[in-house]
């Protein structure tokens, strides 16, 4: 544990340090992994749908705020979708409308979730961003939560379907249905909606209560009401195949939030204090639970044996002009 507090310290010095290089390397990353997987799913526009091309779009969000990847990317999905059809890009085109008023309008400042949602539903483990969120963030972010799973779902949708979708004999009302049906008869899309939504405000809830090993106990909690609300929901609905997925991927969530809470919120509760003091109007009762630190194991060594020697020498002169016994001077 010493080691890792250790490397933790040592991190966040160099984080502290090179803070404008590595924020906008960290959002490339980001940016570029999003549009490697729109490619990689609906690159159904092949000017656009290459790898230099992302390059080139990443690099330019890398020095924009998050929300306008956002907008880059519904940009290139809209541009992928009227490459498969018109009339699926007019309904993406609406859904997208429709998102863009209620994430601005309750959400604005919580974008990293509408991106790393669908990043998160392809690794298997969307379940690590309302937990996430519960412990980091505001009630507000359920809205972006819940519209990065509409989004995935529209689109994985989308994907699935792209054989109808892109066929030139279908005509346009049968297109349109068969677009909207991708998320409005979606009974999966509600349940995993509803089910992380509500594991996010248990995480919030849990997070501000005073309670010892609050984080801990938060995440737990919120991972396992994930996971047994999707197993309930999959086996109601009638949703096979679907299970060993969700275990897989709230173990792995329960990994990755562990070190979430080590990196940002690791704190000693054998060294809590309970403070009491007062003013002229209210007093005050406060918990305090200081943070698990470790100085660092860096020295520094200073020699002394020149600098030493100079000065006695400079106190002999001194003392034969001054004419006076050296022993004084010490």
């Amino acid at each position: 544990m010493v080691v890792l507090l250790e490397l933790k310290s040592k991190f966040a010095r160099i984080y502290g340090k090179y803070e404008a290089y590595i924020t906008p390397l960290l959002k490339f990353v980001l940016a570029l992994v999003t549009f490697v997987l729109i490619n990689t799913n609906i690159g159904y526009m092949k000017t656009i749908s290459r790898f230099p091309i992302a390059c080139i779009l990443a690099a330019v969000c890398a020095v924009l705020p998050v929300n306008a990847l956002i907008a880059i990317a519904i940009l290139v999905i809209l541009a992928d979708l009227y490459a498969l059809s018109l009339e699926v890009c007019l309904v993406g085109l609406l859904l997208f409308m429709v998102i863009y008023f209620i994430y601005y309008r309750f959400s604005p400042k919580s974008g990293f979730n509408a991106i790393l949602m669908p990043i998160c539903f392809k690794l298997g483990i969307p379940y690590i961003v309302p937990v996430s969120s519960g412990l980091f963030g505001e009630l507000y972010s359920i809205v972006s939560v819940v519209c990065g799973t509409v989004i995935y779902f529209f689109l994985a949708g989308v994907h699935a379907n792209e054989t109808v979708l892109g066929q030139a004999a279908e005509g346009g009302t049968s297109k349109i249905t068969v677009a909207l049906n991708q998320f409005l008869g979606n009974k999966e899309m509600y349940l995993v909606a509803v089910v992380l939504a509500a594991a996010m405000v248990v995480v919030y809830i849990i997070r501000k209560m005073e309670i010892d090993n609050a984080w801990t106990v938060a995440w737990i909690s919120g991972i396992l009401f994930e996971t047994i609300g999707l197993i309930a929901g999959y086996m109601l609905l009638g949703i096979k195949g679907k299970v060993i997925g969700v275990i897989v991927g709230g173990v792995v969530s329960c990994a990755i939030a562990a070190v979430i809470q080590f990196l940002f919120f690791n704190v000693d509760y054998t060294r809590t204090e309970r403070l009491q003091f007062e003013d002229d109007e209210y007093y005050y009762y406060v918990k305090a639970v200081p943070k698990a630190v470790i100085a660092g194991s860096d020295k520094q060594v200073k020699h002394f044996t020149k600098n030493a020697e100079k000065e006695r020498i400079s106190k002999k002169k001194f003392a034969e002009e001054m004419e006076i016994d050296e022993e004084l001077l010490k």
